[in-house]
């Protein structure tokens, strides 16, 4: 009875890992060795791999997903660790997760008011009497927006390593002497780190293949490879060099799980 409801919930989950998971990735890999017109080739990968323009956007997405992931890192750790020593920790959590249910679009267009000409932050440098600046559609407009809308996914894997440590491995470090750096750098940051690598997986990956925020919050000033696919699916109508790109991002993807996943030891296999 139990190995049949357990195939009974099973069923379903298959049934949706193929038909919207490998499906679709079935399908951009075949479209992408195809060209305009339809025919059979392997000139979009050719087209790719030496033109200037392309590997200068391949370049460019990595260059904007690192910086966009260290920053979100750079303010997530400590947010995270001061978190877990607030009295109402779950309440503050909330607080943070809570503009993820607003949609993309919205905080898109919100950002585009506060950063405007006309927007608050511009009326507030004229009112200390710096004078309006030109934020919006610009570089670091696009990454602040873009950090901003991926913080909770950083902020989330890693409270829930640093709540998950063992209180007792900090106290014997100071026991033995270590001081507050010592402690952090040598028993809290290493016991923490799989929480870590699992927000840089939920940070970089998504960061590689904006779009959206490039149009609207870099006025195409940053052309990514998220760019790129919109332009040949929506504009140009080339399918096959979309899905081409869609491969490269897909296995640059995989690579990035690969280096950021967490090792298993030697020795669990003799266990």
């Amino acid at each position: 009875m139990a190995k049949q409801t357990k195939l009974f919930y099973f069923i379903p989950y298959v049934m949706w890992l193929a038909l919207f998971v490998v499906a679709p990735l079935i399908l951009i890999i075949y479209q992408s060795f195809f060209d305009v017109n339809g025919q059979f080739t392997l000139e979009n990968y050719k087209i790719y791999f030496t033109s200037g323009t392309y590997l200068k956007m391949t370049f460019n997405s990595i260059w904007y997903a690192s910086l966009i992931t260290f920053f979100t890192l750079l303010i997530s750790y400590p947010t995270a660790y001061f978190l877990n020593k607030t009295k109402h920790k779950q309440l503050w959590l909330m607080l943070i997760i809570l503009p993820t249910w607003i949609n993309l679009l919205l905080k898109a267009y919100a950002f585009i008011g506060i950063f405007s000409m006309n927007g608050s932050i511009n009326h507030f440098l004229e009112f200390i009497g710096i004078g309006k600046q030109q934020i919006l559609f610009t570089d670091f407009s696009f990454m602040f927006v873009a950090a901003y809308i991926e913080l909770p996914f950083m902020i989330l894997p890693i409270f829930n390593a640093i709540q998950e440590l063992n209180p007792s491995y900090i106290s014997a470090s100071r026991d033995l002497g270590a001081n507050n750096v010592e402690t952090f750098r040598r028993v809290i940051f290493p016991l923490t780190l799989n929480g870590v690598k699992s927000g840089v997986q939920a940070v970089f990956i998504p960061s590689l293949s904006l779009f959206m925020l490039t149009r609207l919050i870099g006025g195409n000033r940053v052309i990514t490879l998220g760019t790129a696919i919109e332009e040949h699916f929506l504009v140009t109508q080339n399918w096959g060099m979309g899905s081409t790109i869609g491969v490269v991002l897909i296995v640059a993807m995989i690579i990035i799980m690969l280096v950021t996943g967490e090792k298993k030891r030697k020795g669990a296999k003799h266990k």
